[in-house]
């Protein structure tokens, strides 16, 4: 079907979704949950017969600083819940990727942000977005409305609904608010540059770092071409002022042997993470293919060692626990790139790639016969005739 042909149903409210969630159910339509499209190129190409959107779906429902908690709705863009906390220094603590970089257009919500688990380079110590979500509202595939969890952290019995539906891509449930723990705005950052380290040295030195007492909140090294002819190692800490400058400096003499050369701040250090959040170093040439490579660090050099030339420009992140790298778009370097990462236990996404590559390779890392079943019937349990987002993850589910 034609993109342009595609109804699109905009609820304005939870009540307004489940009749139309369970009116799709009754024809046997299924339906494509979008956002602000921002996301847009993530998983597989769509299926479904109709759009089911969150755009009017908009607002904060409820902010309390003092309790460092906000409820936002689904449709509600990130910018305006991002300037809200910048009013009382607060922040979304796992500093979400903003896909546009790599997807060209646009606006980052909220229900976009969770379901694609949207998480930047603090997540090595404030963890990533599922960390951060503390309570969730949706429509499930019978069109029913679901609340889990709450205003704070507690344990969970059974199944984590809240974790389950982060980084779902929709396939589960229609959201329509999230809950998230904040965290105040640091003060004050520093980052400790150093250059012309090879992939085994950098990833050496952010290990060292983010083994250190020192707190570190970023370790991502750039390979060469991306910015400088030469790779730069980038290692960050926050906080307040005072204790900012008292780490980097111990953080530099820990790191001596490393020859680190020089110390980012301010405006500076927030646009260089800022870049490399997005991925926007692999964002041009566009016609590549972009890959995120989730392996142990010990073992990233090796994986991209086997790749070899496959791999035209890569990064690190995490300390190197996380490969973004791009390739040609072609089932022939899709294959290669598994193959490599195989021995390592890793997890791949093609996160950028033309619709027809998204549609004949897998998206997502193959699971194992026994976690697909499992897989199958968690969406059955949310969804079990299907109507959401069908083959938005993995073929025929």
């Amino acid at each position: 079907m034609i993109a342009d042909e595609v109804a699109t149903l905009t609820p304005s409210d939870e009540a307004e979704a489940c009749a139309m969630v369970a009116e799709a159910r009754g024809r046997g339509e299924t339906l494509d949950i979008v956002g602000g499209g921002s996301c847009v190129g993530l998983g597989r190409p769509p299926e479904g017969k109709r759009r089911l959107s969150s755009a009017r779906l908009d607002g904060i429902v409820f902010h309390e600083p003092a309790e460092m908690v906000l409820r936002a709705k689904a449709g509600t863009p990130l910018a305006a819940v991002e300037a809200a906390l910048e009013a009382h220094n607060q922040i979304l603590p796992f500093e979400p990727i903003d896909h546009r970089a790599l997807y060209g257009g646009g606006e980052p919500t909220i229900g976009g942000l969770v379901a694609a688990n949207a998480s930047g380079p603090r997540r090595v110590s404030a963890g990533a977005a599922r960390d951060s979500v503390i309570g969730l509202r949706l429509v499930n595939g019978c069109g029913e409305a679901i609340m889990t969890g709450g205003r704070v952290m507690k344990n969970v019995a059974g199944l984590d609904l809240v974790k389950l539906n982060c980084g779902a891509l929709g396939t589960l449930g229609f959201l329509t608010e999230a809950t998230f723990k904040l965290l105040p705005k640091p003060e004050s950052e520093a980052t400790i540059v150093i250059r012309r380290l090879d992939d085994a040295r950098a990833v050496a030195a952010m290990t060292a770092a983010l083994g250190s007492p020192f707190g570190v909140s970023g370790a991502a090294m750039l390979s060469p071409g991306m910015g400088r002819e030469f790779s730069r190692t980038f290692l960050r800490v926050e906080g307040v002022a005072a204790s900012v400058d008292h780490r980097a400096d111990k953080l530099l003499a820990r790191l001596a042997e490393f020859g680190p050369e020089r110390v980012l701040k301010g405006d500076d250090s927030r646009r260089l993470w800022w870049a490399v959040r997005d991925a926007e170093f692999l964002a041009e040439p566009r016609d590549r293919a972009v890959w995120r490579v989730g392996v142990k660090p010990s073992r990233a050099v090796e994986f991209l060692a086997r790749l070899g030339p496959r791999a035209l420009a890569h990064l690190f992140d995490g300390g190197g626990g996380l490969v973004w790298l791009s390739t040609e778009p072609t089932p022939a370097d899709a294959a290669a790139l598994r193959a490599a990462l195989a021995p390592f236990g890793g997890h791949a996404t093609l996160v950028r790639a033309p619709d027809a590559l998204r549609a004949a390779v897998d998206v997502f890392q193959l699971q194992p016969p026994t976690l697909a079943a499992l897989t199958r019937r968690v969406k059955a349990a949310f969804d079990p005739d299907g109507v959401f987002n069908p083959g938005r993850m993995y073929a025929g589910i």
